[in-house]
């Protein structure tokens, strides 16, 4: 699972590094362009169907439009802004795949031990939770690996490492909830800093006007969607797994009860 979280937050850093590439080649591209159509003269009595024409096929796609706000935006603000996405969608995908991992049939699970410790007594019911995964498997493992001690060592036993299960399933949470409250003041950050530019190009001009204005409110109120947006992808995650946690343990609490009450019938029996 190490392994698996390090590809994707090398995968993410390296998608960082080439989409920057790319803001520096539109940059570039968006220059040229702009200089070719200055030294260029505009047929103004060109067909109107041909100008129509040309500017359906100037549109530019969803992938154009994220890239041209990027860049809007100030890539400075907006590169914080997307690494808070990367490490974030980096635990909550590495989360994701190990709470489903995680999840297991437990009545299946019940029905597997009981059999195995009536025709093998302990030790096949233990080597039932060894080739079984999950959390709930290796909390019946840890019990019936003290079955000896009587059925109230075995109860403490069952409490104690199902609290460290669930431990291990809230583990990354942290950092998740980190980057949902981190992307929101980025972008907070870059709405102040542009505002602060804004002010700072009335106060050299001495005037105010829009066009003066446009520019630091434009790049404050992108930064601030985007840290919004960075905040709400995550928060689904973060729910997601929370609300799959709570379930997991809820079934490891039942499935607890119900193993406890079958080593208690099998020490009658014997």
């Amino acid at each position: 699972m190490k392994r698996l979280f390090a590809l994707i937050a090398v995968t993410g850093m390296l998608f960082f590094m080439a989409s920057n590439a790319v803001v520096a080649q539109d940059e570039a591209a968006t220059q040229e362009t702009t200089n070719a159509e200055a030294a260029e003269q505009v047929d103004m009595t060109a067909d109107p169907v041909e100008e129509t024409a040309a500017a359906a096929e100037g549109g530019k796609s969803l992938h154009s439009q994220l890239k041209q706000k990027f860049i809007e935006g100030n890539p400075t603000f907006m590169s914080f802004v997307l690494i808070a996405l990367i490490l974030g969608l980096a635990f909550a995908i590495e989360r994701v795949l190990y709470l489903n991992l995680a999840t297991s049939n437990t009545k299946k699970l019940l029905a597997n031990v009981e059999e195995a410790l009536q025709s093998g007594g302990v030790e096949a019911a233990k080597e039932v939770c060894r080739k079984t995964r999950g959390p709930v498997a290796s909390i019946f493992y840890q019990g019936l690996d003290r079955f000896d001690h009587g059925i109230d060592v075995v109860e403490k036993s069952i409490i104690s490492y199902g609290g460290v299960q669930a431990g291990l399933l809230e583990k990354g949470l942290s950092w998740i909830a980190l980057f949902i409250a981190l992307a929101p003041m980025l972008g907070f950050m870059g709405t102040v800093i542009g505002m602060i530019g804004a002010f700072d190009a009335i106060e050299v001009a001495g005037d105010i006007s829009p066009s003066l204005v446009a520019g630091g409110i434009k790049v404050a109120l992108i930064t601030t969607v985007s840290g919004l947006l960075v905040a709400i992808i995550l928060q689904i995650f973060y729910n997601y797994c929370v609300a799959k946690i709570d379930s997991i343990i809820n079934n490891m609490e039942d499935a607890s009860i119900s193993f406890l009450d079958l080593l208690v019938k099998h020490n009658l029996k014997k």
